[in-house]
């Protein structure tokens, strides 16, 4: 059974920084795709950013320049990592972890609130 356990939302000012992670536990095929999805209030959850098993990345155009994906180095703690920088109120969401082998797993969310 495989397990994904986001975390590091919270509350942050616009123009500030949060790093979520997102830990994989269970038996995980090694060629698999991660990606962060976001759900505000009142709107479809969204696609946010990917990583595959080559580390090619991917980014929603409104994240770009702002958000990036990554995984550990060797891989061998199963995380992935978003980096988020000068955020905005518009980024306020429940962010979630999809992860994509042999089957697809989803996370029960982080929220990540941007406000003054």
């Amino acid at each position: 059974q495989v397990q994904l356990v986001e975390s590091g939302g919270g509350l942050v000012q616009p123009g500030g920084s949060l790093r979520l992670s997102c830990v994989a536990s269970g038996s995980i095929y090694r060629l698999n795709t991660v990606d962060w999805y976001r759900q505000a209030p009142g709107k479809e959850r969204e696609f946010v950013a990917g990583i595959d098993h080559n580390n090619r990345a991917d980014y929603a155009d409104s994240v770009k320049g702002r958000f990036t994906i990554s995984r550990d180095r060797d891989n061998a703690k199963n995380t992935v990592y978003l980096q988020m920088d000068n955020l905005e109120p518009q980024d306020t969401a429940v962010y979630y972890c999809h992860l994509i082998s042999t089957e697809t797993y989803w996370g029960q969310g982080t929220q990540v609130t941007v406000s003054s």
